[in-house]
């Protein structure tokens, strides 16, 4: 089946360039058609396209862009992901069929987040001058390991440095506008195993339980207060999201107990220092225990300021809406970029996002198109 194509007559309306996007089914990782799309809608506007494959199995390979339009002056970037979660069953029409209905398009990345690609593409087509920038990854919904980490790397090894990014999350709430991000907790997944002595239930001095050790251990984690908050972020909170024995018999003593801990952290808190917690808590309780984590990204703020207040005042300018600052929220890339330049989120309604039968108002495609020439002018110029 060849890949999906947009009549060049046509480029780079928002809307049908969301349609051919969402029509290149593109499960993270994504690679390929999805990318050969945005290529084709991006090179009659004069960028340098690059893409690019990093990574080996379980999280790659993964496919990446890299376009640059200008040498000189300044220079803003946009920052999003092609891949999208799986669709699941149920849906109204086909996931990676666009439709539309209703003033509403639907398919699987319609908001999260090929309509606001589409949408920044079209703002680009409109305003010259000045360096623009597209960082567009294949794993943002995966573990993001072979994705926009690489592109910054990509980037600095060509000496491209924005002045500012913007990522194109769906970020607002009720209508499109309301709110921007301006920060993002950070995330990390910790695992526990307590190995035992399986043994018959009836003989317990022969075996050695290891579940009444664990719970011991999670009943302490689950007391902990990390903090109050603060005032740009809501209180870290650590959560047990997974217990595991997987024992059938009823007479028979574990060998192992294992669970699993997830944690969202403010900007008081640092990765690696609360999965050193974690073990220390587990190895009083259980000396041979084995904690392993992962930290997914570190808490970051952008301060209020040039940034939150270009992009501010252009959604006032075209919506009459004063967003509110934000740090509410999953994870996205932005925690990624924050290393690179101040960097803001803002994009379409996020009420879909991940669901079946997600959608867009064609209405707000239209409307963050120009939000985003908006936002481009007043950053170039």
């Amino acid at each position: 089946m060849p890949p999906p194509t947009m009549p060049e007559t046509i480029l780079p309306d928002a809307i049908e360039l969301t349609k051919a996007l969402i029509a290149a089914e593109s499960v993270t990782p994504a690679r390929g058609s999805v990318f050969d799309v945005l290529e084709a809608a991006l090179l009659p506007l004069g960028f340098r396209v690059e893409r690019f494959v990093e990574g080996e199995a379980p999280d790659g390979p993964v496919e990446n862009l890299l376009a640059v339009r200008g040498t000189s002056g300044k220079h803003f970037a946009f920052a999003g992901h092609l891949d999208v979660v799986p669709p699941g069953s149920g849906w109204t029409s086909g996931a990676f069929e666009p439709e539309v209905r209703g003033g509403l398009l639907y398919g699987r990345g319609a908001v999260d987040m090929k309509g606001a690609i589409a949408a920044f593409v079209e703002a680009a087509s409109r305003v010259e001058g000045g360096v623009t920038t597209l960082i567009i990854t294949g794993d943002e919904e995966g573990p993001a390991t072979f994705g926009t980490p690489r592109l910054i790397e990509r980037m600095a090894e060509r000496g491209l440095l924005p002045d500012l990014c913007l990522v194109g999350e769906p970020t607002s709430q009720h209508r499109l506008g309301d709110m921007i991000k301006i920060g993002r907790r950070g995330s990390t997944v910790i695992d526990i195993v307590v190995p035992g002595k399986q043994g018959h239930v009836a003989y317990p001095h022969l075996a050695d339980n290891p579940v009444p050790r664990l719970v011991r251990a999670l009943a302490e984690i689950d007391a902990i207060v990390l903090d109050t908050g603060n005032a740009w972020f809501q209180p870290s909170n650590i959560e047990i999201i997974d217990l595991m024995v997987g024992n059938p018999a009823t007479n028979v003593i574990p060998g192992e107990a294992r669970a699993r801990i997830s944690i969202r952290f403010n900007d008081q808190q640092y990765g690696p220092d609360l999965i050193a917690r974690i073990e220390e808590i587990v190895q009083r309780h259980a000396p041979l225990g084995i904690v392993t984590g992962r930290v997914y990204g570190e808490a970051f703020l952008t301060q209020p300021g040039e940034l939150s207040s270009l992009i501010s005042d252009a959604i006032e300018a075209k919506l009459g809406v004063v967003p509110e600052l934000s740090t509410t929220g999953g994870t996205s890339d932005a925690r990624f970029l924050s290393k690179l330049c101040p960097v803001v989120e803002f994009g379409l309604l996020n009420a879909t996002m991940h669901k079946l039968d997600e959608a867009v108002a064609l209405d707000d495609l239209v409307a963050l198109t120009d939000v985003y020439a908006e936002i481009l002018k007043r950053a170039l110029l």
